[in-house]
């Protein structure tokens, strides 16, 4: 049974922890041109129920392993960091959107270590073998440390490009420090949904996204509309990785929610909006 508070009871706003988080973009060509894949969260979720969202979620301890290092490829924690404009600890965010993205996707941002050649799923003994896998770190049975020392892998986090930095409004009974990033989708590898915290899954072009949730027929959050928007600025998946490398480290975005006099939300106020200073 589930000991998350009910929506209508009382809560600390100042009391919400804000919980660091990653989510990946994973980007390529299909036939109709750009697309990105995107997962829609079960409806019974505490956070973001039933929002389209891109694979992701907490950084846990196992991603901030001390040993974490060896097996990322052309990052090290200082220079992630630094990225991330932390004084260290910033690897485990680029650990974390991988784990994430094979917990939640089945997708391994991962290559071989002496051959350097992406991580593929086109064999089905494979297939079976790392769909094993997925689910053993799902349950914490595994961590993904052990499974590229067993599979002699690297993470291919210097393929991992980020882009923004988004915080969870004050007044959410839930908050994120949420580092984004984009990637290029590996071959011979289908992402699907799980089944459990993700019920449905899809590849979709930015521009069909951005309609499809203006005509309310796709529901986005905030965050995850504005990094659709970013992507949707580039035609292929080249452009958009080349632009996602030269983005550095980009400015936080912390919204506020707008409140009326009976404390109810009635809106969110961005940076540069009018009223975001008065609230």
């Amino acid at each position: 049974m589930s000991n998350a508070p009910k929506q209508d009871e009382p809560f600390d706003p100042d009391k919400v922890p804000v919980k660091p988080a990653a989510t990946v973009l994973l980007v390529r060509d299909g036939d109709e041109g750009l697309e990105v894949f995107m997962l829609r969260r079960t409806f019974s979720a505490a956070f973001a129920s039933g929002m389209f969202v891109f694979p992701g979620g907490k950084v846990d301890e196992v991603d901030a392993s001390t040993e974490i290092g060896d097996i990322c490829e052309g990052l090290s924690d200082e220079q992630a960091s630094s990225l991330l404009g932390i004084p260290s600890g910033g690897l485990a965010y680029w650990v974390a959107s991988i784990r994430e993205c094979f917990e939640e996707a089945g997708v391994l941002l991962a290559h071989h270590r002496e051959s350097g050649e992406v991580v593929r799923f086109d064999d089905p003994a494979v297939a079976d073998r790392f769909e094993n896998e997925r689910e053993n770190i799902h349950d914490g049975s595994l961590a993904l440390l052990d499974l590229c020392r067993r599979e002699n892998l690297h993470l291919s986090t210097h393929n991992i490009h980020y882009v923004s930095h988004w915080i969870t409004p004050k007044g959410e009974r839930r908050r994120f420090d949420t580092r984004f990033f984009v990637a290029r989708a590996p071959e011979a590898q289908e992402p699907l949904h799980d089944d459990g915290e993700t019920i449905e899954s899809m590849w979709i072009n930015p521009h069909e996204a951005i309609r499809r949730h203006r005509e309310g027929d796709l529901m986005l959050m905030p965050p995850t509309l504005a990094n659709i928007e970013f992507i949707a600025a580039h035609p292929t998946a080249d452009e958009v990785i080349a632009a996602a490398a030269k983005v550095g480290t980009p400015t936080t975005i912390l919204p506020k929610l707008k409140v009326d006099g009976d404390g109810r939300v009635t809106g969110i106020a961005m940076p540069g909006d009018p009223d975001y200073d008065a609230l």
